[in-house]
């Protein structure tokens, strides 16, 4: 026993010993001198120099920046890089602060040297883990118990002492009496209640477990019945999370397949790694050979130029064909491709219609990338950022995230059943639109990010009932909306599937995450859904709603046979010279009609008991 006690000691003292070693370490500048200390140990004031690949260690201000762009979709849910730039900012929520970095996230390109101002605990990814650390509130299910055995105790102790004063004051035996008032006391109590619950849920777990829904918490099958408002995202849950090119307009706004052919030989011939973009492309042109054109060379992507060179050679004829931002491509422009004969001047009022075609697109919810081309010399081999200018404009290519087509079907599903649903999304408002109106999906009423900030925990639980959408939310606002809708007496539901989801579907009556969803967003989920789908949600709905109806039966069976009997013998024994039931005939009676309603869990539910206007809190 001394030896192992003793062996124990020496690794646990070797295994500190080496924890300095591995320790996770950055570089830091204090008082002008640099550093390299363990993470832990930063602190606000200390500047710290990032490069490509480094994860920011802490929060803090951007000071000095040279084309760094960073990942920050734990935090916001958006898959694109960032640019990140000194500066004022009046941004009110993460996914606009350019000039802010956030500890957790990474650095994807460029070079950029920051403040710190918050570390541990007070940074944003912080903040998620002391909400995921706090005490869960009651669900609706746990309020209702709670309420309904309050009310069984008091029932229970008022007819106990008035049975015993009353038959005191007659006179009564005070053994007997005391033992008649126990055992009413026992007969008014549902003792099968906790059998019933276990039993009715258990079996809804198995139930939901065959339509895709894995339970963690048996109590959350009936916070999902009583549900009456789910919080969603838009992203794999109302779309397929997905790419895919919707459009290839030209100078006129119609298809056009000479920006298509262009685009595909752009994607197909560039040697960087493919984005999701290249992939929609080349999925719609079905990954076709191009045995026309013979690759030369390529300018790689970079986030401060935002777009690709491809130079390639076709029937002898060498094109650097440019694909990127918009914005960018079409300032590099100086000719328009019309389709037929040569290239014209873009004229400003050409521009000015390119221009606006862009901004239809956008509005729309829709991503655009443009697509342009030059000339190059035969002799010219080795193309350059440089030579991107006087292009010849051709047109866009336009991508969205596809609806899914069950989703209409599954919220028209969901809302039969008085679940009304809120989109609380980090995308834009344009995107959130778009994708309502696509989907016939009847939202009323809109709130931003910023929009939220300015509004108290009081005016926002008075505003959140009116808007079903919430674009550019940031993490902390969407645990506000589910407390503002809890404080409106509503069920609230939330699915997510990310980091920045974690408190809110914590916060939630019914947490929902899904299946590859983060390590952060599944432990902190009730329900686990196998599909991304919310016609998997509308099933589960159904099912928490039988389970409800089967446990309510109980309730009103067992309390209304329980109160009746008790309260009859009660006031029976007032009149009565002898008591209308000795204490074992009492409890025998409530036995026999606890055994009756042992079958309940295993009932068939009618369609009107799971009705909206039928569920209450138990």
């Amino acid at each position: 026993m001394a030896l192992d006690v003793t062996q124990e000691h020496c690794a646990e003292a070797a295994a500190e010993a080496l924890k300095p070693s591995v320790a996770v370490r950055t570089r830091v500048r204090r008082d002008g001198t640099p550093a390299s200390v363990p993470v832990e140990d930063i602190v606000p004031g200390d500047i710290v120099p990032l490069r490509a690949g480094d994860l920011v260690p802490a929060d803090g201000i951007v000071v000095e920046s040279e084309a760094a762009h960073t990942n920050e979709a734990l935090l916001t849910g958006e898959p694109f890089p960032v640019e990140k730039r000194p500066g004022p900012c009046e941004a009110t929520t993460p996914a606009e602060a350019f000039n802010a970095l956030f500890g957790g996230t990474a650095l994807v390109s460029g070079e950029a040297t920051m403040l710190v101002v918050a570390t541990g605990a007070r940074t944003r990814f912080g903040g998620i883990a002391a909400a995921l650390r706090s005490a869960e509130p009651p669900t609706a299910f746990e309020r209702g118990l709670h309420a309904l055995g309050v009310l069984i105790l008091r029932m229970t102790a008022f007819l106990v002492l008035f049975v015993l004063l009353a038959n005191l004051t007659l006179h009564r035996p005070v053994l007997e009496s005391f033992l008649f008032a126990v055992a009413l006391a026992v007969g008014l109590t549902p003792e099968l209640l906790p059998m019933i619950m276990t039993v009715t849920l258990s079996r809804g777990a198995v139930r939901m477990a065959a339509r895709k829904v894995v339970v963690k918490r048996l109590a959350a099958i009936h916070d999902l019945g009583a549900m009456d408002v789910l919080c969603t995202d838009k992203t794999g849950t109302l779309t397929e999370a997905s790419i895919a090119l919707v459009g290839h307009p030209g100078f006129d706004g119609t298809d056009s397949e000479n920006v298509i052919e262009l685009a595909a030989v752009n994607s197909r011939f560039e040697s960087g790694v493919r984005s999701p973009l290249d992939d929609a492309i080349l999925a719609h042109t079905g990954e076709q050979p191009l045995p026309s054109w013979r690759r030369v060379a390529d300018v790689p992507f970079d986030f401060e130029r935002r777009r690709v060179s491809v130079l390639a050679e076709r029937n002898g004829e060498r094109l650097l064909i440019v694909k990127g931002a918009p914005e960018e491509v079409l300032a590099r422009s100086t000719l328009v491709d019309r389709g037929t004969g040569a290239p014209v001047p873009l004229d400003p009022d050409m521009r000015s219609r390119l221009s606006r075609l862009l901004d239809e697109k956008s509005a729309q919810g829709l991503r655009c990338l443009g697509v342009a081309w030059r000339s190059m010399p035969q002799n010219r081999s080795a193309p350059s950022a440089a030579d991107e200018q006087d292009l010849v404009f051709a047109g866009y290519c336009v991508f969205i995230d596809p609806p899914k087509a069950s989703a209409a079907e599954a919220i028209a599903r969901l809302e039969a059943a008085g679940v009304r649903i809120k989109i609380v999304s980090g995308d834009a408002a344009p995107v959130l639109r778009h994708i309502v109106e696509t989907l016939g999906i009847p939202a009323r009423g809109m709130l931003t990010g910023a929009e939220i900030a300015m509004l108290g925990d009081t005016a926002l639980a008075a505003r959140v009932v009116e808007a079903d959408l919430f674009a550019r939310v940031a993490p902390d606002q969407k645990t506000r909306i589910v407390r503002a809708l809890q404080a409106r007496g509503h069920t609230v539901g939330f699915i997510g599937d990310g980091i920045n989801d974690a408190p809110a579907i914590k916060a939630a009556d019914a947490g929902v995450s899904v299946d590859g969803a983060s390590d952060v967003a599944r432990p902190a989920a009730d329900l686990i859904l196998l599909e991304h789908d919310l016609d998997v949600v509308a099933d589960g709905v159904a099912e928490g709603r039988r389970t409800y109806a089967n446990i309510m039966k109980y309730v009103r069976m067992g309390t209304s046979s329980n109160f009746g009997n008790m309260l009859s013998m009660a006031f029976a024994s007032l009149f009565l010279p002898f008591l209308p039931l000795t204490p074992i005939q009492v409890l025998l009676n409530n036995l026999l009609y606890d055994l009756s309603e042992t079958g309940i869990p295993f009932d068939n539910v009618d369609e009107r008991e799971t009705a909206p206007a039928h569920l209450g809190h138990a």
